[in-house]
C-alpha cells in the first residue's frame, strides 16, 4: 500500500478472498473449508494470505482449514493474531507446515501456551526451524492446569520469545532461559517474581523487555546485579505502566552505575517518575551508540538529547517528535498510551497540515484498546483535530476508513458515554467522511439511530441526525427498505420533528431530521406506512400550515408526502380536503418557490390520476386540481440549482400513459425535462434504459396527446437523442467499479469458480 493508499492488485485479490472465500471453497467432513481447484500458491502470497484472513477478522475454524493443504499453501511466517482459532483447528491446520515465524498473541479461544508448545513440538520442522514466536495475552495452562511434556526449551531453535501480558511464572522463566539461541525475550506483564534465571543466558540474550513486572519482589540491588551480568545487552525495557514515582531510584541507580551495559543502544524507562535529566545526559554521553531512549512521564525532557543530532530517538513529551516516537512504541500498553495521548493533542490542537502518519498511529491505539474508555476518548479527541475541515482532504480514504471503523466501534462499546459520543460525531459530521470516505453506511446508520434513542443531549442529537440524514441519501434502495422496516426509527425522527416543531424553531437538526425522513421513504412502502401508522400525516399538515413562509422545510414535508403519494394503496391516507386545498395553494401561489410548487404538484397529480385509489372528494375539487395543474406546470421556469435526484424514473412512467390526464402528465414530463437538463449522463440513460423513451414515443404519436404534453414530449425526446449522438462519439474509458471487475478476473483465473467461464437518492 503506497502512501498515496492505492492497493496493490495482490492486496486487492487477497482481501476478495478473504471476503468470498467460502464461495471458493467445499466444506469438509469436520466443518472446515478446502479451496476447490486450488493452484499452487508462492510460499509468501500464502503467508499474504493468512495474514490477511487475520486482519479482517474472518480467521476462524472453518477458513483456516484451506491451510490443510500443504502442497498448495506452504507456510513459513503465521499470522494468526486475535483469531478465533480453536487449539485442534491450529493442530491440523498449521502445526504441519515448516514454520520459522509464529505470531499467536490474543487469540480469541480457549487455545492456551501449553497448546501452541505441545503442538509445535510435535513436529521437527518447527522444533529446529521456528525462530520467532509471539504469544501475548494467553494462559499458561489449560483446564488441567498442567504444563505436562510441552516445554518451551523443545523448541530448539528459538531466538525471539514473547509472552507478555501472560500467566508466566519464575518455573515458566527457568525453561525458557534454557533455550540455546534465545536472544530476545519479552516478559512484560508476567506473574514473575524473580529475573536471576536471565543469568542462565547472559552470553546470548540481546534484547530484554520486562515492563510492568509488578509482582517482581527483587531489590533493586539484586535486580541490578543481573542487569549487570547481561553483557551482550543491547535493548532494555523497565518501562513502568503505573506510572509512578521511583521511590527505590531504580532507573536513577541504573543510570548512575559505572559500566553497566556498555553495549546498549536502546533503554526504556518510560512512566518511572523522578528521572533526572543529568543522569540521563550522563548515561547517553558514556554510550554513544544509543539510539532510543523511552522518558515519557519521567520527568526528563530529553530535548538536548535531540539537538546533538545523529539517529537517536527519543519518547517523551517535550516535542511532537518525542510524543510521535511514544505513540509508535507504546500503541499496545495502555496506560502509556494514554498518557502519550494527552500530549499529543495539545500538539494536534493547532494542526496546519494533513498528518497521515500520526492518524495513523493514533488508529492503531485505538485498535489495540477497543475496551478502554480512557484511551478512546483521548484519542478521538485527536482525531477530530487532525480530520478538521481541510486537513481531513490529504488523508489516504483506506486510512480514513480504518479511522471511521474505529470511531463507530467506539460509538457502539460505550453508548452511555455522552463525551465520547461527541468526539466521534464530531469527526463523522463531515462531508468528506461521509460523501467520499468507503464504510458500511447502512450499520453506521442504525448505530446513530440507537444513538439518537438513548440520548436526549441536543449537541449530539443536532450531530447525529444530520449524520443520518446524508447516510440515508447514500444508501441503497434494498438498504432503506430494511431501516423503513424498524418502526423505532420512524418513531424517534418524527419524535425529534415534533419537538422541534412544538418550540417552533428552524435549525438544523429539524431540516437534517425531515431530509432523513424524506430520504427514508424514497421507494420504501413499509417506511410509507409506518409514517402514517405514526400519525406523520397530521403532523405535517400541521407544520405545513406553521411553516408557510420556511421554503426549504416546505420542501422537505412536501417531498416526503410525494413518496407515500407514489404507492398507489396509500393515496387514500392524502385525500384530505383541507390538506388538497393547502396543496393547490402552493401550486398556484407565483410567490412560492418552484420546487415547493413541484413537490405539491406531485402529489396532486398522484391523487388525482387514474391509478390506484378512486377520488373520494369533491368532483369539482377534482377537476380544479387538473386544471390547475395544466396551466400552472406551463408558467414553470427551471431552477439553476439541482432541485432534486431519482434512484430510477419509474414512478414516472404510469402518469405518463395516454390514458392520464393531460395536467398529471405535464407534471411527470416536467419532472423528467428538469432531471435531464441538469444531469444528461445520469437520467438521459437511464430513460433510455429504462425503455421510457418508448413510453414517450407512445404519447407523441397518440392523436388524442393534448398538444402542451406533445411539445414537452418532442422536447425530451430531442433532448436524449442529442446526448445519444454526443455518448456515441466520445471515446471510451475505464467506467467505474472496473478494478472490480479486474480483480473479480484475476480471482477467476486462479480459482476456476464454477459458472465463470471455462468452467432515487433526494438532494438535502
Amino acid at each position: 500500500m503506497d502512501e498515496e493508499g492505492i492497493s496493490s492488485l495482490t492486496d486487492i485479490c487477497v482481501t476478495w478472498i478473504c471476503h468470498n472465500v467460502e464461495v471458493l471453497c467445499v466444506s469438509q467432513k469436520d466443518g472446515s473449508l478446502q479451496i476447490r481447484h486450488c493452484p499452487l500458491f508462492p510460499q509468501e502470497l500464502a503467508d499474504q494470505l493468512l495474514h490477511k484472513l487475520a486482519d479482517e477478522g474472518v480467521l476462524d475454524d472453518k477458513t483456516v482449514g484451506i491451510f490443510q493443504n500443504l502442497e498448495a499453501l506452504r507456510l513459513r511466517r503465521a499470522y494468526i493474531r486475535s483469531s478465533r482459532v480453536s487449539a485442534e483447528a491450529f493442530r491440523l491446520s498449521l502445526c504441519p507446515h515448516k514454520l520459522q515465524e509464529l505470531n499467536a498473541s490474543h487469540i480469541h479461544s480457549d487455545i492456551t501456551i501449553s497448546d501452541i508448545l505441545h503442538n509445535l513440538s510435535s513436529n521437527k520442522d518447527c522444533r529446529q526451524g521456528l525462530h520467532t514466536l509471539l504469544m501475548n495475552g494467553l494462559n499458561l495452562y489449560g483446564e488441567t492446569g498442567e504444563l505436562g511434556q510441552a516445554r518451551f526449551s523443545a523448541l530448539r531453535g528459538l531466538k525471539n520469545l514473547s509472552v507478555a501480558w501472560t500467566d508466566l511464572d519464575d518455573t515458566g522463566l527457568e525453561d525458557i532461559c534454557s533455550l540455546p539461541m534465545l536472544e530476545s525475550l519479552d516478559v512484560s506483564g508476567a506473574n514473575i517474581t524473580d529475573l536471576t534465571p536471565l543469568l542462565n543466558c547472559q552470553s546470548r540474550l540481546r534484547s530484554l523487555t520486562v515492563h510492568g513486572l509488578q509482582k517482581l519482589e527483587m531489590s533493586t540491588a539484586s535486580l541490578l546485579s543481573v542487569l549487570d551480568k547481561l553483557h551482550v545487552l543491547r535493548h532494555l525495557d523497565i518501562s513502568n505502566d503505573r506510572l509512578v514515582t521511583d521511590v527505590d531510584s531504580l532507573v536513577q541507580q541504573l543510570l548512575e552505575r559505572p559500566g553497566i551495559l556498555p553495549h546498549l543502544v536502546s533503554l526504556d524507562v518510560s512512566g518511572w517518575k523522578g528521572v533526572g535529566d543529568a543522569a540521563v545526559q550522563a548515561f547517553m554521553e558514556a554510550r554513544p551508540g544509543m539510539r532510543f531512549i523511552g522518558l515519557l512521564a519521567t520527568g526528563a525532557d530529553g530535548s538536548e538529547l535531540m539537538s546533538t543530532g545523529g539517529d537517536l530517538k527519543v519518547a517523551g513529551e517535550a516535542n511532537l517528535s518525542q510524543v510521535c516516537e511514544a505513540l509508535r512504541r507504546y500503541s499496545e500498553q495502555e496506560s502509556l498510551l494514554r498518557e502519550v495521548l494527552v500530549h499529543l493533542y495539545k500538539y494536534t490542537s493547532e494542526m496546519e497540515r494533513s498528518q497521515p502518519d500520526i492518524l495513523k498511529l493514533v488508529s492503531d491505539g485505538m485498535r489495540h484498546h477497543t475496551d478502554s474508555l480512557h484511551v478512546q476518548l483521548v484519542a478521538t479527541a485527536c482525531v477530530f483535530n487532525l480530520t478538521t475541515l481541510e486537513l481531513v482532504q490529504g488523508m489516504p480514504l483506506h486510512l480514513l476508513e480504518t479511522v471511521v471503523q474505529q470511531l463507530l466501534t467506539a460509538v457502539k462499546n460505550f453508548p452511555n458515554y455522552e463525551q465520547l459520543q461527541k468526539n466521534c460525531l464530531l469527526t463523522l459530521c463531515s462531508d468528506h467522511i461521509l460523501q467520499v470516505v468507503p464504510f458500511d453506511r447502512y450499520e453506521a446508520t442504525k448505530l446513530m439511530m440507537m444513538l439518537l434513542e438513548n440520548h436526549e443531549d441536543q449537541t449530539l442529537q443536532r450531530m447525529a441526525v444530520a449524520v443520518v440524514s446524508i447516510l440515508v441519501a447514500k444508501l441503497s434502495t434494498e438498504e432503506i427498505s430494511e431501516l423503513g422496516a424498524e418502526v423505532f426509527i420512524m418513531k424517534q425522527l418524527l419524535s425529534i420533528v415534533q419537538q422541534k416543531a412544538s418550540l417552533g424553531v428552524v435549525d438544523s437538526t429539524l431540516k437534517f431530521a425531515l431530509s432523513a425522513l424524506w430520504n427514508l421513504t424514497d421507494e420504501t412502502p413499509t417506511a410509507c406506512r409506518h409514517f402514517i401508522q405514526c400519525k406523520g400525516v397530521e403532523l405535517y399538515m400541521e407544520l405545513l400550515e406553521s411553516y408557510f413562509s420556511e421554503s426549504s422545510i416546505q420542501q422537505k414535508l412536501l417531498g416526503l408526502l410525494n413518496n407515500v403519494a407514489e404507492v398507489e394503496e396509500l393515496r387514500v391516507e392524502l385525500q384530505d380536503e383541507e390538506l388538497v386545498e393547502h396543496l393547490l395553494t402552493l401550486l398556484i401561489n407565483p410567490a412560492v418557490d418552484v420546487d415547493v410548487s413541484y413537490f405539491a404538484g406531485g402529489i396532486l397529480a398522484h391523487l388525482a390520476s387514474g391509478m390506484g385509489p378512486v377520488w373520494g372528494l369533491d368532483a369539482e375539487l377534482h377537476r380544479t386540481v387538473l386544471d390547475k395543474l395544466h396551466s400552472s406546470i406551463l408558467t414553470w421556469s427551471f431552477p439553476q440549482r439541482e432541485m432534486v435526484s431519482y434512484r430510477t424514473l419509474q414512478p414516472f412512467y404510469q402518469l405518463l400513459q395516454v390514458s392520464q390526464y393531460s395536467g398529471v402528465q405535464l407534471w411527470a414530463l416536467w419532472a423528467v425535462q428538469l432531471v435531464c437538463s441538469q444531469n444528461a449522463a445520469q437520467y438521459c440513460s437511464m430513460l433510455h434504459t429504462e425503455r421510457g423513451t418508448d413510453i414517450l414515443k407512445v404519447l407523441s404519436s397518440h392523436p388524442n396527446t393534448h398538444s402542451d404534453v406533445k411539445s414537452l414530449v418532442d422536447n425530451i425526446l430531442t433532448m436524449l437523442e442529442q446526448y445519444l449522438h454526443l455518448d456515441n462519439r466520445l471515446p471510451r474509458c475505464a467506467a467505474k467499479g472496473e478494478m472490480g471487475v479486474v480483480t473479480v478476473i484475476v480471482i477467476n483465473i486462479l480459482f476456476l469458480v464454477p459458472g465463470t467461464s471455462g468452467n432515487k437518492h433526494i438532494s438535502l
